[in-house]
């Protein structure tokens, strides 16, 4: 339910109240979903500003809205506020790419080079694209992200309900993830897990992980699966903790960096890999699969290790 009345000189404010189905979900994204288009750091200024309220009183951005809460959303600019107009001609071809869909979840093959969702310099991710296939989508929201040269199963929520199921899952650990990646050199320390402390921090707008005592726990276990000589191995990894840039990073420290990664990657490596056809990040969230909190019942999905990166696997046996 969405009212809007007049206050002096300030244009006119939305007083939008919270459905059961958003309960749970924090105040942040919650006003990203609803103020589609608008920056995120003006979300953000807007909020810290106390010019959002909840139930007339300030709160921090991290607030869990409540079924039947006020929310008073002040006047935003026309420049901020204006939709993109997102043709659904021009994203028809993500639904060849769902992997699995029921009333409650869907998972996309996530194709690498496409975000999962949309910053301050890109205009549309993946989730924005999903929204507008079809009307029951559009209250979809990302149960866990993937790194934008990825690909892969990427888990989305189309009822809050669920959302609130998974995130729990993965708050316990309880959702196995499973992915593929070339890297660098001969593995030599067998099937290992590793737990290397991550610190994030930006430089400019790019994010930089590293590890770090003082950091995050983060723990992902390898497993090889093919060695192409010196060159490099292609290996399993899971991953038990949700880091930003985990896999890449935690594989960068061990000595041997992910190929196409140009961030922490080994750039002789990387052209070598180019000469045999990547131009991608070589990383492939091939799996995942859980069991339900409220009925048990057992999930699981993949995804095929798509054909660019099959081709360089062909041309590394030969």
């Amino acid at each position: 339910m969405i009212k809007s009345e007049a206050e002096p000189s300030r244009g006119k404010a939305r007083y939008q109240e919270v459905d059961i189905e958003s309960q749970g979900q924090r105040l942040d994204n919650y006003l990203i979903r609803v103020l589609s288009g608008v920056p995120r750091s003006h979300i953000y200024r807007l909020i810290r500003s106390g010019q959002v309220r909840v139930n007339s009183g300030r709160v921090r951005a991290g607030y869990r809205v409540r079924g039947g809460d006020r929310i008073r959303i002040p006047p935003i600019a026309r420049s901020l506020s204006k939709r993109q107009h997102i043709p659904f001609e021009g994203v028809q071809w993500l639904s060849e790419r769902i992997l699995y869909e029921d009333s409650k979840i869907l998972v996309l093959d996530k194709p690498s080079g496409l975000a999962v969702h949309g910053g301050s310099r890109i205009s549309l991710g993946c989730i924005e694209a999903l929204r507008s296939l079809k009307p029951t989508f559009r209250q979809a929201d990302l149960v866990h992200r993937l790194d934008r040269g990825t690909s892969g199963c990427l888990l989305v929520a189309i009822r809050r309900s669920a959302l609130r199921s998974l995130h729990e899952l993965l708050r316990q650990n309880a959702m196995k993830k499973s992915y593929l990646a070339l890297v660098k050199g001969c593995w030599q320390h067998g099937e290992v897990e590793v737990d290397f402390p991550l610190v994030r921090s930006r430089i400019g707008v790019r994010k930089k992980v590293e590890v770090n005592q003082k950091g995050k726990a983060a723990r992902t276990r390898f497993r090889v699966i093919e060695q192409f000589g010196v060159l490099g191995t292609l290996m399993e990894i899971f991953i038990m903790t949700g880091r930003t840039h985990q896999i890449r990073v935690h594989a960068a420290h061990m000595g041997h960096p992910i190929a196409g990664d140009e961030q922490y990657g080994n750039q002789q490596f990387n052209t070598q890999l180019i000469e045999k056809g990547l131009h991608r990040l070589f990383l492939h969230a091939q799996a995942l699969e859980f069991l339900w909190p409220d009925s048990g019942e057992f999930f699981s999905v993949s995804a095929p290790l798509p054909e660019e990166l099959r081709i360089v696997l062909s041309k590394l046996r030969h």
